[in-house]
């Protein structure tokens, strides 16, 4: 995070956090700030969309300085887009402040360089959620096999049995590098690295489960 958010913690009189937002950074947070969790994990909702939404709108009435904590950068793969207009269709005075992406930031903890000039100049962001509780077919991933040097790929461990075998069937070799990054940049960050074909029995020997970003490229063995 910046140091201008870490400022607005301090600050803020209301502080509405997701989910993987973690322990150290609630600690910043203005000890007489009221704090809500509005955190959404996989089958687990503290609050509807429509519920944090109107729950910020409500606030902004009465506070003046509140703020809507993400894990990461607000505006990448989340909510933070649908919250802003929102909020600004309500008359509310919003500012954004950006942050490290998990995208960026895990595969960095993890000493994998998502782009690098010797080994990979292009870099795909996509996410692999889910949508009404089955695979999301919008996502073109036998295009994306060839598209792109690295893909990264957000909320996707729980699909990658049908993620993968489309990216085999774009062309992407089985033999392609891996790497699932579990709560990336934290204390108990671990760390799974396969190949396309040798994955998945690794997930499920190892239960490795969300929340992990996952980078798929040559870049994952660097140093090569």
């Amino acid at each position: 995070m910046t140091l201008k958010a870490k400022s607005l913690l301090e600050l803020a009189e209301v502080v509405v956090y997701d989910a993987l937002v973690s322990p150290a950074i609630l600690a910043m947070i203005n000890p007489q700030a009221e704090q809500i969790n509005a955190g959404k994990r996989r089958g687990r909702h503290s609050l509807s969309q429509t519920e944090t939404i109107d729950l910020l709108i409500a606030k902004a009435q009465t506070a003046t300085l509140v703020v809507r904590l993400k894990g990461g950068d607000p505006f990448m793969f989340g909510r933070g887009g649908e919250e802003l207009a929102a909020l600004r269709e309500a008359g509310v005075t919003v500012e954004v402040v950006p942050g490290i992406t998990a995208g960026v930031a895990a595969p960095a903890a993890a000493g994998i360089p998502i782009t690098h000039r010797d080994y990979g100049s292009s870099v795909t962001f996509v996410t692999g959620h889910e949508a009404a509780g089955k695979y999301r077919p919008e996502v073109n991933w036998r295009a994306l096999a060839q598209g792109s040097e690295t893909l990264v790929i957000y909320m996707g461990i729980h699909n990658l049995g049908q993620i993968i075998p489309e990216l085999l069937a774009g062309g992407m070799r089985p033999q392609t590098p891996i790497a699932l990054i579990r709560w990336g940049t934290r204390p108990e960050q671990e760390e799974l690295r396969a190949t396309l074909a040798t994955v998945l029995p690794l997930i499920n020997e190892r239960r490795f489960d969300a929340p992990a970003i996952v980078v798929i490229g040559q870049i994952v063995n660097f140093p090569l």
